[in-house]
């Protein structure tokens, strides 16, 4: 135990640096998960196998998982606003700074000083790992727990809030599209139907392989361009010369029958 716990603990702290240091969102939810993971192996390395399951399905795989939808759904490359929507901000966060460090400095000199205890003896007064932790949750802590739900109850609603966008113009129907549609076909030539589909071919379905029009030639609509962009476009050259051998095939036997007639 002890060496698992001085191989996580510095991960545990690495993680949780990177989490407020890190610039990019992605990166900041990436450090999270490594807290979250050393943090059930530690759980897993003190006997506590009800806990070690719930941190890696409930928080790393579902609380996680929410934080990255949000980031999906607001977008990585969205700048944030240095405006200060929130009076005195600055002052709260500097005092809920100081407040967490003594919180963390008296836990870990408790945790120091006092003997150490292990999970044996309250497993065995509970009479189990999973009844003791449904003890503490729906009877010592209940209160606690509940305040929890809620809370997690309004990030998703503020990630609801989030990604709603305010619809600036009224939405389009069927008729209007179609009539934009028309309109920049005459304009710009745009075709006003949909994109040509990528090429099915016997040796290969992928929609990176271009398709092909009736003169043999590539349809560059056919793949989406950041495909194209990404420059993993399949060379089509070898499908439109089994196609132009098609056609001269289909033009001797043209040109055999008329002899023949």
């Amino acid at each position: 135990m002890t060496v698992v716990f001085w191989i996580c603990a510095p991960l545990m702290v690495l993680g949780a640096l990177g989490l407020v240091l890190f610039r990019k969102a992605v990166h900041s939810a990436l450090s999270m998960a490594l807290t979250m993971v050393c943090l059930a192996v530690l759980y897993a390395s003190l006997s506590a196998p009800f806990l070690f399951a719930v941190q890696i399905i409930v928080y790393t795989g579902a609380v996680l998982m929410m934080f990255l939808f949000v980031l999906m759904l607001v977008g990585v490359d969205t700048p944030d606003s240095i405006v200060e929507t929130i009076k005195g901000q600055r002052v709260l966060a500097a005092l809920g700074a100081l407040g967490l460090l003594g919180l963390m400095v008296f836990s870990i000199g408790g945790a120091v000083t006092a003997p150490a205890t292990t999970t044996a003896a309250a497993e065995a007064a509970a009479g189990g790992n999973v009844e003791g932790v449904a003890e503490l949750l729906f009877g010592r802590y209940v209160w606690v727990f509940e305040l929890t739900s809620a809370l997690l109850i309004t990030a998703a609603v503020g990630a609801m809030i989030f990604a709603h966008a305010q619809r600036t113009k009224p939405k389009l129907g069927q008729k209007e599209r179609a009539e934009e549609r028309m309109k920049a076909y005459a304009t710009s030539g745009a075709h006003p139907g949909s994109l040509p589909n990528s090429g099915v071919f016997a040796t290969s379905n992928s929609i990176a392989t271009p398709a092909l029009l009736p003169d043999g030639s590539i349809s560059e609509e056919s793949v989406s361009r950041t495909l194209t962009e990404r420059g993993v476009q399949l060379d089509s050259a070898q499908f439109k010369q089994i196609t132009a051998d098609a056609f001269a095939a289909a033009e001797r036997v043209g040109d055999e029958e008329d002899e023949e007639l």
